[in-house]
């Protein structure tokens, strides 16, 4: 099931996230003012404290009674105060003065032989008060000297700023969310422009494609790749749409000749030796209608990936003389010969697949060559790579053509190849071979004329591609 925040368009995604980490930002940073803003005004308070605590020490004086008071001749501005005030201890717990509000605290805990400061918040009867204790000399006797302010005018001021900060979150919050899903519909809508663009783009319509107004931000890239994506396919369906065309006159050929002969043979009555010449005629064309099948069936494995390589280590200078041997009758036919340099070299492949590549190539060679010439053959290693080169003699080919040569059904001469039997599809298929080894076909011209073929394939080439059907 898919979560619902998941299902959500990009904008209310890219919103709601948005929302959710300002939240959180803005969080921490009502918290960090907040815990920021109460410090300083305790400090400030411990500040006065103190400062009225220095204050009152001046003033005080011993009374004959034996207790402490302010000089008669000064007077302190905590004197008569609601809110602030001071009191002295003797050592031995004893009051000697109270002045200023009485909030009723408890006795001074503290020794006056302490000599540090201590600062406290102490509740006294219902007042949250701020204490600051202290030592002090009145007279040459040490006392405790506290002095203490209300912290109910502090604590006012401090619910103030939380109650800003706390009623501001959500208006904050809000207001960011749209102003955020404004941004993200404006930031999206380029891609909603694409969406449209490319939902008008069909099978019959690859052409097309996507406007891109800005090349270099991440739209304008996207754009590009879907573009890309989109000469990718439209390749792809004109190659399909010509290899269909192709197939279909290469399969209907036979197919019309066998229907050509049996509407002769049954058109009127013949000797049982012209029926045995018509149906060997007929059995002709099966054999080159089985050959076509065969031969697109192997091709279709191959761009399914549903064949594997069974790898071992070959010859490839072995392997390339039992070919010359093999095509060597098809060669005296046609009074040719090879001149063949084909030393060891191992490599590790599929031994039958890089056969039948290079009887493809070898064979095409011989096909276009002219009769009484010389092909050469020669096999060699360079930096981690082994190479076949075939070289012919034959009309050569032209420069653009030495790509489309490799495409399924392409002929340079459709009739001369036709009717010597080939199908288009021999260097097709030695393509795919040596590509799912990790090597390269490849065609030039030759230095005299004719074409130079190159099989080069990796000394230890790894491929996921498969090649023998199971």
């Amino acid at each position: 099931m898919i979560p619902r925040w998941s299902a959500a368009s990009i904008r209310v995604q890219l919103t709601g996230r948005y929302a959710v980490v300002l939240c959180l930002m803005l969080a921490a940073y009502a918290v960090a003012t907040f815990v920021a803003v109460r410090h300083e005004f305790f400090e400030q308070l411990d500040e006065q404290l103190l400062e009225e605590a220095e204050t009152a020490e001046g003033l005080l004086r011993p009374t004959a009674e034996g207790r402490v008071a302010p000089a008669a001749d000064r007077h302190h501005d905590g004197d008569g105060d609601e809110d602030r005030g001071y009191d002295v201890w003797s050592s031995d717990d004893r009051l000697l003065y109270r002045s200023g509000a009485d909030f009723a605290l408890p006795p001074a805990p503290a020794r006056p032989s302490s000599p540090s400061l201590r600062y406290e918040s102490v509740d006294a009867a219902g007042h949250a008060v701020r204490v600051l204790t202290r030592t002090a000399t009145v007279g040459g006797h040490p006392v405790a000297l506290r002095v203490f302010r209300s912290e109910d005018r502090l604590r006012v001021q401090l619910g103030e700023v939380l109650s800003v900060l706390v009623l501001g979150f959500p208006l904050v919050i809000v207001v960011a969310g749209v102003a955020g899903y404004v941004l993200a519909r404006r930031a999206l809508a380029p891609i909603d422009h694409l969406s449209s663009e490319a939902r008008r783009i069909t099978a019959e319509r690859l052409h097309q494609r996507l406007s891109v107004p800005n090349q270099r931000d991440e739209i304008g890239r996207l754009a590009a790749v879907i573009n890309d994506a989109f000469a990718r396919l439209d390749a792809s369906f004109g190659q399909l749409r010509r290899f269909t065309a192709d197939a279909s006159h290469e399969l209907r050929t036979p197919l019309a000749v066998i229907r050509s002969i049996g509407e002769a043979g049954l058109g009127e009555t013949r000797t049982p030796a012209e029926y045995k010449q018509a149906m060997g005629s007929m059995l002709e064309e099966v054999d080159r209608l089985t050959g076509l099948v065969d031969t697109l069936l192997r091709l279709s494995y191959g761009d399914a990936g549903t064949v594997r390589l069974a790898r071992e280590a070959v010859n490839l200078g072995q392997l390339t003389r039992e070919v010359a041997a093999s095509l060597s009758v098809l060669a005296e036919e046609r009074n040719q010969r090879f001149e063949l340099a084909a030393p060891d070299v191992v490599i590790d492949a599929d031994r039958l697949v890089l056969r039948e590549a290079m009887m493809n190539v070898l064979d095409n060679a011989i096909r276009y060559s002219p009769p009484s010439s010389t092909i050469v053959i020669h096999v060699g290693a360079e930096t981690g790579q082994a190479a076949v080169t075939v070289t012919d003699e034959g009309p050569g080919i032209a420069p653009e053509y030495r790509d489309r040569i490799f495409d399924r059904f392409f002929r340079l001469d459709e009739a001369r190849s036709r009717d010597s039997g080939g199908t288009g599809l021999g260097l097709a298929i030695a393509k795919w071979a040596v590509e799912i080894h990790g090597g390269r076909l490849s065609v030039a011209a030759g230095v005299h004329g004719g074409s130079v073929f190159r099989i080069a394939v990796p000394m230890h080439a790894i491929s996921s591609a498969g090649a023998r059907p199971l």
